[in-house]
């Protein structure tokens, strides 16, 4: 007979409501394709200073297979 801890369970209990957050449920991808509509790539690079805007910026993501 074995002491082992049991197995890990993906069981959770269900998010809490967040009504003061404006933020929640929307994704980054959201957020970042309104900002680069609105502002553009250049003007996020210019404003946060952040070389992924600068340097061969893009929303494609990779998806593992």
């Amino acid at each position: 007979m074995s002491n082992s801890p049991p197995p890990p369970t993906n069981d959770r209990p269900p998010p809490r409501s967040q009504p003061n957050n404006p933020l929640h449920g929307i994704t980054l991808e959201a957020i970042l394709t309104a900002l680069v509509t609105h502002d553009g790539w250049e003007e996020l690079a210019a404003r946060l200073r952040l070389r992924c805007f600068a340097h061969e910026p893009s929303l494609n993501h990779v998806t593992a297979a």
